[in-house]
């Protein structure tokens, strides 16, 4: 079956957060990194930061956290997500989906008092055949930005894996 690369380059997701102390300290406590610089401003200031930093990863999850309905930017999708259409095209024939690979790009650090702005994009769909299965690769990313400056963030790069 050939895979569907007209999706290549399509939007995903466009959101705002703003980045607040308690989800930062609570995904560092989570992650088990009791790091002072995650809880305390002064600890963090006294390391050379401007405030708070998020730990590794926090891009990834705060979209979940600190992200108000009234301040989303319009639905680059017009509410038809490819990644869903493509996905849930392969599921409807049964198989796996796995979290495949992830990366994160940082330009600076991620800092509490952060209003940050991101746009998604599908940026590869491809196939390979592994012990008789054909598996999809639909790879994703998002580029988060400082919504004062529109300077780049952090660049997020993740793929999801069908398995037939």
């Amino acid at each position: 079956m050939a895979v569907d690369t007209s999706v290549i380059g399509k939007p995903t997701s466009a959101a705002k957060v703003v980045v607040e102390r308690g989800p930062v300290s609570y995904f560092a406590s989570a992650l088990k990194d009791e790091n002072p610089i995650y809880h305390d401003d002064g600890a963090a200031r006294a390391a050379g930061l401007p405030a708070i930093p998020a730990p590794p990863t926090f891009s990834f999850a705060m979209n979940h956290m600190g992200r108000f309905a009234e301040d989303q930017p319009p639905d680059p999708t017009g509410g038809q997500n490819p990644m869903f259409k493509v996905m849930g095209d392969l599921m409807s024939k049964g198989g796996l989906v796995l979290h495949g690979e992830e990366e994160f790009e940082y330009h600076r650090p991620i800092v509490v008092g952060d209003v940050l702005v991101s746009e998604g994009k599908i940026t590869d769909v491809y196939e390979r055949e592994s012990k008789g299965r054909t598996m999809t690769f639909i790879v994703m990313e998002t580029v988060w930005r400082d919504d004062a400056t529109g300077e780049p963030v952090v660049t997020e790069r993740f793929n999801l894996i069908h398995r037939a």
